[in-house]
């Protein structure tokens, strides 16, 4: 097929966004519901309930009625547990990209996420109730293509409790140039506060669709839908993700962010050749084997880990004993269980920060040194943009690694792929 029709599909930088490290974490822990390891206000406490399947929820099996991890807090000088509020969690997203769904289209902003397979969206079947202020929400009854799924519901369900729950349609979606035809739409009935505090207006899954949470069946995702529809050259039945910085707005890219369906953009690249490796989507994610690590000159052996690539994460989370390793690098940083997670002086310079690479099966790609700095943590510190993944059996490579190369997410091969982003200045400063 011709792909002169295919276009970057522009993130769009939300100004409203404010980085918080404490708010990016307790997110991860709700979205991978796993146990932290360091010391801190927030654990997972045990609570039988019905568990849906999500992310790793799935990942492990869900039963109908089972002993379910459910994030709490403590708080108090007893340090009594009770449910994480709202403003505790980050609900925003830095970045949100167009899509148009419907006939006539309608333009909605999504949050891309490499790490779930939905596409759900704020839509006109939400309670009258429902905050939806600053929010485009879609309306099924003004598309001449939407076409209702009956029997057809889907729920996500996070480890504090919170959920976003509705009804299934099919409708075009068009994505990056090219429309995608009857792709399933899960439109948002109900909302938790926590979903309305955000300005996106809804979710568009990456992952492999085998953790979709659509039921009694689940529904093919965007790109698997392209990849059938033969909407994206055989030969590319791939997405790629650049993830530039407001930082970078000087530099020679001008700091772009952008996504490509269906072909790997030259100018990216920048001459060079992609590094691939074979990728398990067993577990619905874009999983790799990462065995080794670089901290500055010093090399770590992880035999036997792997990593998994999620553009809808802000920081990048790994093994304890790697995490102390590299901010015991950084001078001045120190763990923080107030902030339950590693700060270090904000007037470090770009000299005394490590380099810090991750292995993409058999190849490092190094973190950016300003991406090592995620957010002020007040008192003249910072918070660092990697932290501990817990009891989580596999690391989380976020936007703090994944702003440092151009990613290939080739579905049609089963691998994924990487080339260094150029960036020639880096910018030490604490995000706003």
């Amino acid at each position: 097929m011709s792909t002169h029709n295919l276009t970057r599909v522009t993130r769009v930088k939300n100004e409203r966004y404010r980085a918080s490290g404490p708010k990016s974490y307790v997110y991860l822990l709700n979205k991978y519901k796993f146990s932290p390891t360091k010391p801190g206000p927030y654990f997972m406490g045990g609570k039988v309930q019905h568990q849906g399947k999500h992310g790793v929820t799935h990942l492990f099996g869900g039963k109908a009625h089972a002993q379910q991890r459910v994030l709490q807090k403590k708080v108090g000088s007893a340090a009594q547990p009770e449910e994480v509020p709202a403003e505790d969690q980050q609900n925003d997203s830095l970045y949100l990209s167009p899509v148009t769904i419907g006939t006539p289209g309608q333009v909605l902003n999504l949050d891309f996420d490499t790490g779930s397979a939905d596409l759900w969206v704020f839509s006109t079947l939400l309670k009258k109730t429902t905050n939806t202020s600053g929010h485009i929400v879609f309306d099924p009854k003004k598309s001449k293509s939407f076409k209702e799924t009956p029997g057809s519901s889907w729920k996500i369900t996070y480890g504090d409790g919170s959920s976003a729950s509705g009804s299934v349609g099919t409708d075009n979606v068009t994505i990056g140039g090219l429309t995608v035809e009857n792709q399933s739409i899960e439109l948002a009935k109900t909302l938790s506060p926590q979903f309305s505090s955000g300005v996106g207006d809804g979710l568009l899954g990456l992952a492999y669709g085998n953790i979709n949470t659509v039921t009694p069946k689940p529904v093919a995702t965007p790109v698997e839908n392209m990849i059938t529809q033969a909407d994206i050259p055989k030969a590319s039945e791939l997405f790629t993700a650049y993830l530039g910085s407001y930082k970078d707005e000087n530099d020679v890219d001008h700091g772009a962010s952008f996504y490509t369906f269906g072909y790997i953009d030259e100018v990216a690249l920048g001459g060079q050749t992609p590094w691939y490796c074979p990728i398990d989507s067993s577990n619905g994610f874009w999983q790799f084997e990462s065995t080794t690590a670089s901290v500055g000159s010093k090399k770590i052996t992880r035999a036997g880990n792997t990593a998994i690539a999620d553009t809808g994460t802000t920081l990048a989370l790994v093994d304890d004993k790697l995490c102390a390793a590299i901010y015991d690098s950084i001078p001045g940083a120190k763990y923080d269980s107030h902030q339950q997670g590693y700060v270090f002086p904000s007037n470090v310079t770009l000299d005394k920060l490590p380099v810090v690479a991750f292995d993409v099966g058999g190849k490092e790609f190094a973190v950016q040194k300003e991406d090592l700095a995620f957010a002020s943590a007040g008192s003249g510190t910072t918070y660092g943009g990697i932290q501990s993944r817990g009891d989580l059996p596999f690391d989380i490579l976020g936007d703090t690694w994944l702003k440092g190369i151009y990613a290939i997410f080739d579905q049609g091969n089963k691998r994924f792929g990487a080339v260094v982003r150029v960036d020639p200045t880096q910018d030490p400063s604490v995000p706003e």
